[in-house]
Parts: C-alpha cells; sequence; structure tokens
C-alpha cells in the first residue's frame, strides 16, 4: 500500500450535497429521481460558460489552421472522456488522427482501471507535452478540482513552449493557473461526494462535445448541419451517406448513388457536383482549393 501523504481537496464537488443525504435510504425509483434532478442542472452550468468555451474553440480553429493540434490531457474520468471525444472525431468528420490528440495520465491502461499515483506524476504531464506538442498547439487539461498535478503540468509546460492553453474544470474557485482560458463548470456538490464521474463527468462530456463540433463546423467538417466529411466504415454509414446526398440536395437515391459512384466515393465532391452542375473534376479542384470546405468551394463554382 501507498504510504504517501494524503492530500485533502477542497473544491465543490468534494462537498456534502444536502438534496441527497440519506439517499441510501430511498427506494429505487425515488433514488433514481434525485439522481435525475441533480443531472439536469449541468446543462444550465455549461450554458453559463460558453463565452470561454467559445475563445478556447477560437484558439483551436487558428492553431489548427497554422499546422498545429489540439492536445486534450486529463486523469482518470477526465481522461477517459478526452480519448473518448478525440476517438469519435475520425470516423464523424473523418479528421486527421493528429489534429486532436488525447494523453491520459497512466498511459493506455488508465483507460480501463485505475493506475496507482498516474494523476500526482508531474515529471509524467510535464514530459507528456514536451515531447509531443509545439507552440502553434492548443494544450487542453480537464481536472474536475482545478487541482490535478498531471494536468497541471502539461499546462505549464505548454505555457513554456508557448502554446495555448486552456482548462476545463468544476471548481470555479481554482484560482491562479497555467491556462489562457479557465472554462469552470459549476456543477456544485456531486450526488455521491466526490464522485467527480458523476456531474462533473457529465459537464466535462458536454463541454468536449460542444467544443469539438464547433471546431469542426469551423474547419468546414460539415455542410449546414450535415456529416458531410464521415467516413462510411460499415453498411449503415454508406447507407446514411446516400442519405445525407438526398437530403442537401432533393436528388433521387438513383441520382445520388450515381454521383457518389462518380466521386469514388468522396461524398463532398458528389455534393458539389450535384449542387453546383460542374463535373466531378471540376468539383474535386474547387474542394482542393477550399481545402475541403463545402461553401467555399460551392462560392468558387458560382461565381
Amino acid at each position: 500500500m501507498s504510504q504517501d501523504r494524503a492530500v485533502r481537496v477542497d473544491a465543490p464537488t468534494e462537498r456534502n450535497n444536502p438534496r441527497t443525504r440519506d439517499i441510501d435510504l430511498l427506494p429505487t425509483l425515488d433514488i433514481l429521481h434525485v439522481l435525475n434532478g441533480e443531472d439536469r442542472t449541468v446543462p444550465v452550468a455549461v450554458g453559463r460558460v460558453l463565452p470561454e468555451l467559445a475563445r478556447t474553440v477560437d484558439m483551436a480553429v487558428t492553431a489548427l489552421r497554422a499546422g498545429g493540434r489540439v492536445h486534450y490531457v486529463g486523469a482518470g474520468t477526465s481522461g477517459r472522456l478526452a480519448v473518448l471525444d478525440a476517438a469519435e472525431l475520425i470516423p464523424t468528420f473523418n479528421v486527421p488522427p493528429d489534429w486532436i490528440v488525447a494523453h491520459q495520465a497512466g498511459g493506455p491502461d488508465a483507460f480501463r482501471r485505475a493506475v496507482e499515483n498516474a494523476e500526482d506524476d508531474v515529471a509524467s504531464g510535464a514530459a507528456e507535452i514536451r515531447e509531443s506538442a509545439s507552440p502553434d498547439d492548443l494544450v487542453i487539461g480537464l481536472a474536475a478540482s482545478g487541482r490535478t498535478p498531471f494536468v497541471l503540468a502539461a499546462l505549464e509546460a505548454a505555457q513554456q513552449l508557448g502554446a495555448k492553453t486552456a482548462l476545463v474544470t468544476s471548481n470555479p474557485d481554482v484560482g491562479q493557473v497555467p491556462a489562457d482560458v479557465v472554462i469552470a463548470v459549476d456543477t456544485g456538490p456531486e450526488p455521491i461526494s466526490g464522485s467527480t464521474r458523476m456531474k462533473a463527468g457529465t459537464a466535462q462530456k458536454l463541454v468536449l462535445t460542444s467544443f469539438s463540433t464547433a471546431v469542426m463546423i469551423r474547419m468546414g467538417r460539415t455542410y449546414s448541419n450535415l456529416m458531410v466529411s464521415m467516413l462510411a466504415t460499415n453498411a449503415k454509414l454508406r447507407g446514411r451517406t446516400i442519405g445525407i446526398l438526398q437530403e442537401a440536395t432533393s436528388a433521387s437515391e438513383e441520382i445520388c448513388e450515381a454521383a457518389l459512384t462518380a466521386s469514388d466515393g468522396d461524398l463532398k465532391t458528389a455534393l458539389v457536383h450535384l449542387l453546383t452542375g460542374a463535373d466531378v473534376e471540376s468539383s474535386a479542384a474547387a474542394l482542393a482549393v477550399a481545402d475541403g470546405q463545402v461553401r467555399e468551394a460551392l462560392r468558387a463554382l458560382t461565381q
């Protein structure tokens, strides 16, 4: 057993929640009603930090357009949520796998089970960023308490490199931290004291999903609200590809299938071809000049 000194964390998530006292005496349905009531407070809390989240999105777009990357850094639940969000962007938006990179304290083994003392490993947190980040990058730390040593060390290393930094936390009293933007979602005390996999984790999931989706929209990975950059890796997604073309163009299924075949399966090329009437080669060329942004390609072909 580790003999390291115990640390008491003073954060709202660690405090006792008066609304859930004696929850263990309730019948099952009542337990779930109480937990659901606590969960309902989270989106409202996230809504209060949208200005800070918008600043972080803009920093990410600037970083990616400059050839940089976005790094997520977290421990425990925070790190697992970061890994999940980064992984899902590849099939959803067909992004290069190094656009958004997740760093989990304790490495891949920590995704399935806790790794002892990983979140306290300052040297490892700093090394993760020193070895993989550049001044053009954005590093986003995720820490419910706002005080996770692994995460703060990574942010400090990022600032030393000259990279932009942000921190996502559920502690509005976090104080001075090495972050250009602090996204402090005030989720209050957890239903089960200190269990930040609950409301704090839900807040981080909402923040990450909104952040990455907004970044993808700003980077032209959508057309309207359609996933025109998605990777069709199975039968369901191939069917969705045809549906997206039909939704965007009002063309028949047969016409959309033919356009997709002529475009070698490239959904954006087929879309621009159908919307403008330009041939497939011209559509692909316009997209290349527009860095894959459909609206820019449409403007170029219809001026």
